[in-house]
């Protein structure tokens, strides 16, 4: 039997210079995506305010995050973390071969 639609999340990885966002599903209450990065973050100042949790695993590469009133978190490949809602949080820096798996949800 052979699985229809079987995609890689380390292949066909886009070459851009900035970081990319790619939905690989959407359903109801719960958004997947893929994020390549390479070397990206946030813009000074701004500051993402979700409205849903989101599941964040790093499955390559470094990154640093910083959340507002708490302080900077390192996350190497295979660290993983949930982000509660409103949460406001900012990407300080990531390796140029960081990829991540995001679960957004309600």
């Amino acid at each position: 039997m052979y699985l229809i639609g079987v995609r890689n999340v380390f292949e066909s990885l886009p070459n851009a210079k900035k970081e990319v966002f790619e939905n690989i599903v959407e359903k109801g209450c719960v958004r997947i995506e893929r994020i390549v990065s390479n070397g990206d973050s946030s813009e000074e100042g701004f500051f993402y305010d979700q409205d849903e949790y989101e599941f964040v695993l790093l499955m390559q590469g470094n990154a640093t995050l910083f959340f507002e009133g708490e302080g900077y978190v390192k996350l190497k490949r295979g660290d993983y973390l949930i982000i509660e809602p409103h949460k406001k949080h900012r990407v300080e820096s990531t390796s140029k071969d960081a990829i991540w798996l995001c679960v957004f949800y309600r």
